[in-house]
């Protein structure tokens, strides 16, 4: 089995044992690797019942087979276990050199159960693994963690992913950072951390990563290389995410004022191309990445000057237009606050900008947001909120350190209708009325509203089909790119490659060349069906059902107007006749819930089948 390094480290922060486990081949070719693995430990190993914060709950961290290797962007890994934002499947995917670094140290990845009884952080050092006390390291920040841990060990080249002050207050939005500017960011996988006194993961490797076909996948490397430096990727070098703000704003699907608007009146001043010209310092890749999509801000003046921070569209969105502000140097304080006390930038936006459409509608008082005048618009307010959101302080702090969802819960009052979320978890920074093929897989993806589950806004944005409207063919176009988005998150290889590759035929070539699999693209798509239905069925253990596959009541209740859109809304009965329709594609019955039929097509336990 090449590509893979075999065998895995699992861990038991409660009792200290360390064991070495072989991953066996044939779960190797049924899930893949990284997102795939992430659904078979956690169906396989988390109780039921368990608490996502609590000792019971797993947590994993794995890389696909093409980690280390030649393949373009492919240095990452994935983190996964039982939510505590959504309460469903949860994980994250960053970039940056710790998926290949474990590679390198000859694991695959690492399970990790129980809890240490004070501060501890993971050191992996190629095959000798310790649990280190990490009290020092409690209460700092991830960037501080990363370099103390550094000096301790006197190594520049070690990678580490830690939490900050966010995840140890068990933040249900907490993130893990590595390399400073990568992010864990979604689900809340740095509270499951905090919950463990897991403070860190620091890894150093110096071996190889053999690959089956390795003349071959040379040659076609250089080829793809070439292709990652062509049309498919120029808008990530240039601008980098960042240049989606205008082209959204000119189709009317830029949120603003809390999804209560698709444009927003101030979007050139916080464009891409304006932030290349006034704020961008450099621009850096990741390992075995020809693309360098990763833009740093720096603040050059005023009040934060000094401040610097990875910037991308979600994080500019949603922490800049979403809350009316349109102040750059704002913008990035905010974000520089929560890459380095460790919360997501999208739940944290979404969050506040909650926060402000409730303050404005008189439902939280001066006294609720700590005296703060906190409008749309007000770039120092928005700065506030988020590191108060991030340390749990004052009232505000305590009230939106969990989320909107739960935020709108403890205020009542209908506040949670514009709570913008799906699962509990924070919507991404595209309209939901505006772009509804997006909406339907935003929706229904497993862990929450999310972007990355299926591109199912391409469709939209490209003008394929009708955005205003849904029909039961939608689920098809959900359903295709769950599929193959499930290997893309399985390899696991950036997404913004996906554009280099002609066919399904080429992907499946470089499981082939890496692996020695013989894998043709039909077998390959089903393995990402296989992955979906195993991490569904997850989620229905803990009670998912169609019931949590809608978006929230502003897209059916409010109709939506601005210089594009004049009264968008989604028609409750289409939405409904499109995720009946996702349902069928999926060989899953009206609740949401997998067949037998479907399950032993895929070769999955049939135990949660109707």
């Amino acid at each position: 089995m090449k590509g893979y390094a075999g065998k895995y480290l699992r861990i038991d922060l409660g009792t200290g044992e360390i064991k070495r486990e072989r991953l066996p081949e044939e779960v190797a070719r049924a899930f893949i690797g990284g997102y795939g693995l992430v659904a078979w430990t956690l169906y396989n190993e988390v109780p039921d019942g368990a608490d996502p914060l609590s000792p019971e709950n797993v947590l994993c961290l794995w890389t696909g087979p093409v980690a280390g290797t030649l393949v373009p962007v492919s240095s990452k890994y994935i983190v996964g276990a039982r939510s505590p934002a959504t309460g469903f499947i949860g994980f994250g995917i960053a970039s940056g050199g710790v998926g290949s670094e474990l590679k390198a140290a000859g694991w695959d990845g690492i399970v990790i159960t129980g809890k240490a009884s004070r501060p501890t952080y993971v050191l992996v050092q190629n095959d000798k693994v310790e649990l280190r006390d990490a009290s020092r390291l409690w209460g700092k920040t991830t960037w501080e963690t990363e370099e103390l841990i550094r000096e301790e060990l006197r190594d520049d080249e070690v990678r580490v992913s830690a939490i900050g002050p966010a995840g140890e207050l068990l933040s249900c939005l907490a993130n893990i950072t590595n390399d400073r500017n990568r992010q864990v960011g979604r689900s809340g996988m740095g509270a499951v951390m905090g919950s463990k006194n897991l403070k860190a993961i620091a890894v150093r490797g110096t071996g190889n990563v053999e690959v089956a076909h390795l003349e071959e996948l040379l040659e076609y490397c250089r080829d793809l290389y070439q292709r990652c430096r062509g049309p498919a990727t120029e808008k990530y070098r240039i601008l980098g995410t960042p240049a989606n703000v205008l082209v959204h704003n000119r189709l009317g699907c830029l949120p603003s004022y809390n999804f209560q608007k698709g444009t927003f009146e101030q979007a050139e001043a916080v464009s891409g191309e304006t932030m290349l010209k006034t704020m961008v310092k450099k621009i850096v890749a990741c390992p075995a990445c020809p693309i360098a999509c990763d833009h740093i801000n720096l603040v050059k003046e005023g009040p934060w000057a000094g401040t610097v921070a990875s910037m991308d569209y979600e994080s500019l969105e949603l922490l800049g237009p979403n809350c009316g502000v349109a102040d750059l140097n704002a913008i990035t304080k905010a974000v520089e606050l929560c890459d380095t006390l460790g919360v997501d930038t999208i739940s944290a936006g979404v969050t506040v900008s909650w926060a402000m459409e409730a303050y404005e509608k008189g439902l939280l008082t001066g006294e609720d947001v700590d005296g703060l005048d906190l409008r749309f618009g007000n770039g120092e307010a928005m700065v506030e909120a988020v590191r108060r959101l991030c340390l749990r302080e004052g009232r505000l702090g305590e009230l939106l350190a969990d989320g909107a969802a739960r935020a709108a819960e403890k205020v009542g009052k209908d506040s949670h209708k514009f709570a913008m979320v799906n699962k509990k978890l924070e919507w991404g920074a595209y309209s939901l009325r505006s772009l509804q093929t997006a909406t339907l897989g935003f929706a229904t993806s497993l862990r929450g509203a999310c972007y990355l589950r299926s591109g199912s806004y391409q469709v939209d944005v490209k003008g394929q089909v009708d955005r205003y409207h849904l029909d039961r063919s939608r689920g098809k176009i959900v359903f295709d790119g769950e599929n193959l988005y499930a290997i893309i998150d399985s390899l696991i290889i950036c997404k913004f490659t996906r554009g280099i590759y002609k066919d399904n035929d080429e992907l499946a070539k470089v499981i082939r060349l890496v692996t020695g699999f013989d894998m043709d693209a039909e077998e390959m798509i089903k393995a990402g069906e296989r992955i979906h239905n195993m991490a569904k069925l997850f989620n229905v253990r803990f009670g998912a059902s169609r019931k949590d596959d809608y978006p929230p009541p502003r897209a059916f209740e409010e109709k939506m107007y601005d210089d594009v859109n004049n009264g968008a809304i989604i028609d409750r009965a289409e939405y409904e006749e499109a995720l009946s329709g996702y349902y069928e594609c999926r060989g899953w019955n009206e609740e949401g819930i997998p067949t037998k039929a479907k399950l032993e097509e895929l070769g999955l336990d049939t135990t949660l089948g109707v």
